[in-house]
Formats: C-alpha cells, sequence, structure tokens
C-alpha cells in the first residue's frame, strides 16, 4: 500500500513539474534590456547603437538637449528597427559638460542658463537642484514639449518618453502633465504600475568593474519568474579620451564604469545565459503596444501543425512566419526557415492597402475626394493632349485598378520615366474608359502616394506615422522611397508580422483602436467591398478558373481583394498576406516564399478557417 502511495506521489510530482516546465516555456520571464544617454556623447552614440544591434539592449533613450543628438539621429535611422524613446531631460549632471533648454525656462536653470546638475539635493552641489528651486509647471510643460516635438521632427519612430534622473517622477502634478503630453502624442509614459513590469533590481551584488557587473548581472537573471516582465537599466559608452572628461563629484570613474556596460550589453556570455534561462528580451513598444495573447483551442493548435506540415511539402517554398488572432487576441504565432518576431519582411504588393488607408486618412480630413480628377493635382506634369479618357480619371479609379489601361504599363514607364514617374504615368495611353476595366497595376498606388503628398506636403510613411503607426504602435517601419522622394506606395514597406496583425484588427474594427476611431467606420466600409470584378493578379483572364476555386475572382475594393469566406485581404507577391475575416472576427497574418500562392491560401482554407 505505501509503495502505490510512494508511486502516485512521485509520479504526481513528476507530472506537476512537466506541466510547470512547459508552463515555464510558454510564458517565459521577459526582461526588458534599456541603454540610456544616447545623444550625451559620441561615445555613448556608438555603444548604444552596439548594445542595441548586436547585443542585449532592446530600447535606446535619446536626449534631444544634448550636443550629439544630430549624430544619435543619424545613427537610429540608419537602425529603425532600434525601439527608441524620448529620454526627457531637465536636468545637466556633468562638471565639464552642459546643456540648455530648447525653451526659456529660468525656474529650472542656473545663471548661466544652462540646466541645474542635480534633480533632488546633494551636498556635493548646494542649492543647485531643481526641487531646491522655484520651477514653475508652465515651464516644465513648454520645454518638454519642445523635447518632445523635436524628437519627433527628427525621430518619427519615437514609441515612448523615459525620464533623466527622474524628469517627471519628481512631482504629482508635473507626472500628471507629462501623461497628458504623452498621450496627445500617442506615445507610452513609462510607469511600471499601467503597464505591469518590474525592477530586476538592478545588479545583484559588486558591479564597479565588468567581471563584476558580468557576476552580479548573472544573479539578478536566477530571480526573474516565469510570466513576469523585468527592466535594467544601464548607460553604455567607452574607455576614451571623450568620457574620462566626464564625471562629477561622487561619480568620477565614469569612462571606466560604462565601458562595463558596454561589454555586459555585448556579451556572448550574457546572452547564451539568458537563452539557457528561457529570458525573452522585450521592448518599451512591445510591453505597452503588443496584442494581448490568449490560449488556443486544440483544435486551432492541431489546425496549425497541419497547415505547417503542408507548407514544407510545397518544394522549393518557405514558411516565414504565421500569426492568428481571434476576438483580438494573438492564439498562435510561429517563425520559421530563420525568421524571428524581430524582423521586419518586405510586403511586396500588400503594401498598397496601407496606401489605400492614407487616402482614408485625407479624405476624412478634407484634403481631398476619391472623385477628385487625377489631373487636377499635376498640371505641371500633363501631356500636350489629354485624352477624354485622361480627363475623366478619378482617384476612386485609380483605388480600384480601374485606370482603363489594357494592360500593366508599370515596366514601360520605369523604364521610360524613370526620372518623373508621375509624368510617365500620365502620358500613358488610356485605351479603356476608367472605371470600366480591370488592370493590376501598382503605377496607380504609385500614383495615389503621390497625390496623397501633394494634398498634406508629407510622404506616405510621414503622414501616416502620428495618424496610424504610432497609435497601433507600429514602429521602425522601412518604406522605400522613388527618385522622386516619393514612397512606392504599391511595394517597398518592411515591417513585422506583427504589425501586419495590428494592421488587420484595425480594419476588423472599423478603423478602431483601443475605443479610439482613427479611421471613420465608413470609409473601412467603402475600401473594403467589392467594386470591380476582378482576375488573377498578373495573369490573363482564364475562363478555366471558377470562381468558387479562386481567391483572385471575388473582386477588387480600395487596393485590397475580395476572398472566399466572405474575407478581404491585403495580398503581396510571394505570399505575404493579411486576411480579415469578419464573421470569424479574426485576422490572419502570414509572410513566405512561395510560387503558388493560391495554394498556400488553400491550406488557410484546408486547416485554420475550419478551426477558428
Amino acid at each position: 500500500m505505501k509503495n502505490n502511495i510512494l508511486r502516485e506521489t512521485i509520479c504526481c510530482m513528476m507530472f506537476c513539474t512537466a506541466v510547470f516546465s512547459a508552463a515555464a516555456q510558454d510564458n517565459p520571464a521577459r526582461l526588458l534590456v534599456r541603454a540610456d544617454d544616447m545623444g550625451s556623447f559620441h561615445s555613448a552614440n556608438i555603444a548604444c547603437i552596439e548594445a542595441a544591434t548586436k547585443g542585449i539592449a532592446r530600447s535606446v533613450e535619446v536626449m534631444v538637449v544634448a550636443p550629439w543628438f544630430p549624430e544619435a539621429v543619424k545613427m537610429l535611422n540608419e537602425n529603425p528597427g532600434i525601439d527608441v524613446g524620448l529620454h526627457l531631460t531637465f536636468t545637466s549632471e556633468w562638471e565639464n559638460m552642459k546643456w540648455r533648454p530648447l525653451t526659456d525656462c529660468p525656474g529650472i536653470t542656473d545663471e548661466n542658463g544652462y540646466f541645474y546638475p542635480m534633480m533632488s539635493h546633494n551636498d556635493a552641489y548646494p542649492g543647485k537642484a531643481i526641487k531646491e528651486n522655484k520651477w514653475l509647471l508652465d515651464e516644465i510643460v513648454q520645454e518638454a514639449r519642445a523635447q518632445i516635438e523635436m524628437a519627433l521632427d527628427n525621430l518619427p519612430q519615437l514609441s515612448h518618453i523615459s525620464g533623466h534622473m527622474g524628469a517627471y517622477t519628481f512631482s504629482p502634478e508635473v507626472k500628471k502633465a507629462i501623461e497628458e503630453l504623452a498621450a496627445e502624442y500617442d506615445l507610452t509614459l513609462i510607469d511600471k504600475e499601467r503597464y505591469g513590469f518590474k525592477s530586476a533590481g538592478g545588479y545583484h551584488g559588486p558591479h564597479k568593474t565588468y567581471k563584476e557587473k558580468e557576476q552580479s548581472f548573472l544573479k539578478m537573471i536566477e530571480t526573474l519568474e516565469a510570466g513576469e516582465t523585468y527592466i535594467f537599466v544601464d548607460h553604455p559608452s567607452y574607455d576614451n579620451v571623450e568620457m574620462e572628461s566626464v564625471g562629477h563629484i561622487g561619480y568620477e570613474d565614469v569612462a571606466s564604469d560604462r565601458q562595463g556596460v558596454t561589454e555586459l550589453f555585448t556579451s556572448s556570455e550574457i546572452k547564451t545565459a539568458l537563452d539557457k534561462k528561457n529570458i525573452e528580451l522585450v521592448s518599451y513598444n512591445e510591453i505597452s503596444k503588443g496584442l494581448q495573447r490568449a490560449e488556443p483551442s486544440f483544435k486551432l493548435k492541431r489546425g496549425v501543425e497541419g497547415f505547417v506540415k503542408d507548407m514544407e511539402k510545397m518544394e522549393g517554398d518557405e514558411l516565414h512566419s504565421l500569426m492568428i488572432l481571434q476576438h483580438g487576441k494573438v492564439l498562435s504565432e510561429s517563425w520559421h526557415n530563420g525568421w524571428n518576431k524581430d524582423m521586419r519582411h518586405t510586403l511586396f504588393s500588400a503594401t498598397k492597402t496601407f496606401t489605400a488607408t492614407a487616402v482614408g486618412f485625407a479624405v476624412d480630413e478634407g484634403k481631398l475626394n476619391v472623385t477628385d480628377k487625377v489631373i487636377s493635382f499635376f498640371p505641371d506634369k500633363l501631356p500636350q493632349q489629354i485624352s477624354p479618357e485622361l480627363q475623366k480619371l478619378e482617384v476612386r479609379h485609380l483605388l480600384t485598378m480601374s485606370t482603363g489601361f489594357d494592360k500593366n504599363p508599370g515596366k514601360d514607364i520605369a523604364l521610360r520615366d524613370s526620372n518623373d514617374l508621375v509624368r510617365g504615368f500620365l502620358a500613358t495611353p488610356i485605351e479603356h474608359e476608367p472605371g470600366t476595366f480591370f488592370c493590376y497595376s501598382s503605377m496607380n498606388s504609385y500614383m495615389l502616394s503621390a497625390i496623397v503628398q501633394k494634398v498634406t506636403g508629407e510622404k506616405l510613411y510621414d503622414y501616416l506615422y502620428p495618424r496610424l503607426f504610432r497609435p497601433l504602435g507600429i514602429t521602425g517601419l522601412v518604406w522605400r522611397e522613388s527618385n522622386q522622394g516619393i514612397n512606392q506606395g504599391g511595394w517597398g514597406l518592411n515591417i513585422t508580422t506583427e504589425d501586419m496583425a495590428k494592421f488587420g484588427l484595425f480594419l476588423l474594427n472599423g478603423g478602431k483602436w483601443n475605443d479610439r476611431q482613427l479611421l471613420s467606420s465608413s470609409w473601412i466600409e467603402e475600401a473594403t467591398s467589392s467594386k470591380i470584378a476582378s482576375h488573377p493578379a498578373g495573369s490573363e483572364w482564364d475562363k478555366k478558373i471558377k470562381k468558387k476555386d479562386s481567391d483572385w475572382m471575388q473582386g477588387y475594393c480600395y487596393q485590397m481583394w475580395r476572398c472566399r469566406n466572405n474575407g478581404v485581404r491585403a495580398d503581396g507577391a510571394n505570399g505575404q498576406f493579411i486576411i480579415i475575416l469578419p464573421e470569424k472576427d479574426a485576422v490572419i497574418a502570414i509572410t513566405s516564399n512561395v510560387k503558388d500562392m493560391q495554394a498556400e491560401i488553400n491550406l488557410v482554407w484546408k486547416h485554420i478557417f475550419p478551426v477558428l
């Protein structure tokens, strides 16, 4: 009897261990490693970029008032995938290096107009702290706004605001005011309580030398619990002539100390230790604006397995990623063939749907109408003879690929008029009356991009950041431009799989995001309804293909396709899909490199759709 009880107890313990181990794998500890003070020094700029691109830092904070901010801007724009935050700065701590505010705020500056060195009283600097002087809330808000706007003008990918030396936490009224500013600009204000992350507690032990830092950091990660999110902050730089001149009373070993941080943040041993502990490195943008996760059903798990296995059987084809959302939450996500969650994938023609959305914002703002004549935007680029067809051409015809071209003129225009694609488009003969004939051409999308830029004064990239990308937490995107400085509206956009899923959810929710109506629901309804009969993209009409078997014969909308099962999708070459399924309240995002896109989407209908 005792032996039976013992065996049952051991089995139970083994089962529980296995369950808890699996749970820990599925819900690992998450760690945000933050690199501070980019912009302060040349050495800090180089070290922060290295820590983010080659090391474990996932968010980098930049100071716009500091002297090396212009170089920081250049470096960050060359590395758009880095999650960057504004390090709001009201103090200038160093003996030999000071910086001033962007605005007139005498309440937080010394007799020379520099920021005070300290936030709170410091015996070494009596009377030289903000809290010891008569600071004014209006001045703080004025200066904070100026820093935010300067940061966004140079770094539209900015995702959040942090505080240098407690810049917004020294007073409840200051924190409230900065919270309101952050919300106004759709930036996350770092707040542990709101976003549910914890301090990692800094180094767990001595940390004067690199070796001490390494051992104390390793002790720290041993304490991280599965399912929790932690933050670890330090300041990478280099021990060189520049940094040897930096310091203040009580902190004189800045150069050697920050060299150790750089070594820690780029250590291969540290990266290996994090992998072994199954600790996931995350950014502020992921923490604050990432999609919610939920457990998939057993049937959905099996469906995904079937989809992936059948994709693997498609000779010469590759699945890169798959993400499935339902009821606003990610139920399944996976990356394949060397891809991962942080990589930005080219969308090819799925870019077009983002371009159409920019048109929607411009329509909502009264900057254009879909019935506007195309020639009205470019009077200086028109051919000598304007045909009746060109005279009739409207924005809506570009949106629906019904310009009237008999065949796609894209290659001819690119070869003939690469120095002015708009002029080349307008000079191309239109064989059919606009609105009557479907002909898929990315040049239509390029013209939409050019029109939005004309009426807004901004490229699509800049125009969509405050209206769409930043609210959704889509940052660090790359969008190629033509020689004329116009975003290539029909192609050239690179974003992550989760970004694709967010955009799909935005469309599914009728232009609403987190209870905010960003784009009118009437536009979304109009943009996702079929406007013209379509045929397979890139091919001639084929009567052998039955409509019920093709997802390219369900009708074309505004720069997106209707598909079977009452869905609508953004669609890009080689198998890039954002499939929106209103009846299932679901979104499916896929990136891949396949030859037969119909075969790929057939697998969605076979394996995934039935189990949603």
